[in-house]
């Protein structure tokens, strides 16, 4: 078959499988999600040997130590996705529930119900574990799903696929409400986003030449997010030392991931006091800091921030800073500069927190807390299938919830319209 042809024929047997796992009882999906979990740990064994063929590429294609790390599957790697499969059989089904109702003066009683979306495509790069996750999820929330994961990845991919495609079988549920694109060769990716008949949503995981090449060439509605620009600001009167360890955590912990800090905002009353002591705990580390004229003026050591720097996401040991006069100009910075992702700030100051909130529009904003929050898991949602920087239909990290839409549902009694 062609490529078109393949692809083509999987939407349509996604579109028929995701009629029966819509309908399905939370019961058998959570029954077929503990299956998987169990298979995983099961068949460990054969899912590294896959995994090693994929590595085995990877290094003759020379790829990074970071990309090899990521595609690499361990026992601790194979304990998360079976644990994470356990977690989200434990999450309320939002299928079916009500999230309001009201009576109107004719008698007509109104409700709006949560249904799933249907089917859903996921593009995504390196990590095999995200296919567990994503088929896990869209499972849990009565999709069916497409995945196409990078093409280093497709032994390892296709030996999870044949796994959930068994238990799937076993628990008498359609094998192909899971599906794993078997083709290396990109084109498979542009007749995918063409598939519109058959999928309802395109979620792209990866950096941002992969999203930007999935918007520009779907057909299909993609929830995104193009990069993290995540700002921490600093206001007067903040706890000085609280401050210093959630900028640190922010940075450091993880650079290489979206909801790490990228620009730190220092308000110009604190700036003398604050700044010395964070510089040296930050270059301890190894963080390059490039800062505004203030900033180098008060730190020597600091590289000279250009324009480039204040929208960038480094993913990576390096920091911008800038001192701002208020709070105004700290949200004014974020407001020009953010990438909608997540921005907190350090008060004692109740008001201005509040104020905080409410002004700056991205989709987690914290206060007194480390942007590294952002994140399915550390919100409570159980898992996350990716975080969302636009707002149709969800911003934020997308759990369960995230993956159903709503109905109306009307009941009556022989009411007409007049």
């Amino acid at each position: 078959m062609s490529i078109e042809s393949t692809i083509m024929e999987m939407a349509k047997e996604a579109r028929a499988a995701s009629m029966e796992i819509a309908r399905c009882p939370s019961n058998k999906k959570n029954e077929v999600l503990l299956k998987i979990a169990d298979e995983i740990e099961i068949q460990a064994i054969y899912i590294q040997e896959e995994n090693q063929k994929d590595l085995a590429m990877a290094k003759e294609m020379s790829l990074s130590d970071a990309m090899i790390d990521r595609l690499t599957v361990t026992d601790a790697t194979v304990t998360s996705m079976s644990k994470g499969l356990r977690e989200v059989s434990q999450l309320d089904d939002p299928v079916g529930s009500k999230s309001k109702s009201w009576l109107r003066p004719n008698g007509l009683e109104i409700s709006r119900m949560r249904i799933p979306l249907g089917v859903i495509g996921i593009i995504y790069e390196s990590r095999p574990n995200v296919t567990i996750d994503a088929a896990g999820l869209c499972l849990k929330a009565g999709n069916s799903v497409i995945l196409r994961g990078g093409s280093e990845a497709l032994h390892s991919n296709q030996a999870l696929a044949s796994i959930i495609s068994q238990a799937l079988a076993d628990t008498g549920l359609p094998a192909k409400a899971v599906q794993v694109v078997p083709i290396r060769d990109r084109e498979a990716v542009k007749v995918l986003l063409n598939q519109e008949e058959f999928i309802d949503l395109i979620i792209p995981r990866g950096g941002e030449g992969l999203i930007r090449f999935v918007v520009e060439n779907s057909t299909i509605p993609v929830l995104k997010h193009y990069k993290g620009v995540c700002h921490i600001y600093i206001d007067d009167g903040a706890d000085l030392e609280m401050a210093q360890n959630i900028c640190f955590n922010a940075k450091v912990q993880r650079p290489g991931v979206c909801n790490s800090m990228e620009t730190m905002l220092v308000h110009r009353s604190i700036s003398q006091e604050f700044l010395p002591q964070m510089s040296e705990r930050f270059l301890k580390a190894g963080v390059e800091i490039r800062g505004c004229p203030d900033t180098c003026r008060i730190l020597p050591d600091a590289r000279k921030a250009e324009e480039a720097d204040w929208p960038e996401e480094y993913l990576d040991l390096v920091l911008a800073v800038k001192i701002v006069k208020d709070m105004d100009q700290a949200v004014s910075h974020i407001t020009k500069y953010s990438s909608s992702h997540t921005e907190a700030i350090v008060t004692g100051d109740y008001k201005r927190a509040r104020r905080f909130v409410r002004e700056v529009d991205s989709s987690v904003v914290l206060v007194n807390a480390s942007t590294r929050f952002n994140d399915g898991g550390e919100l409570g949602l159980g898992a996350e299938i990716g975080i969302s920087t636009s707002k149709l239909h969800a911003f934020g990290p997308m759990g369960v919830e995230e993956l159903t839409t709503t109905k109306f549902v009307v009941f009556g009694d022989g009411q007409i319209r007049t």
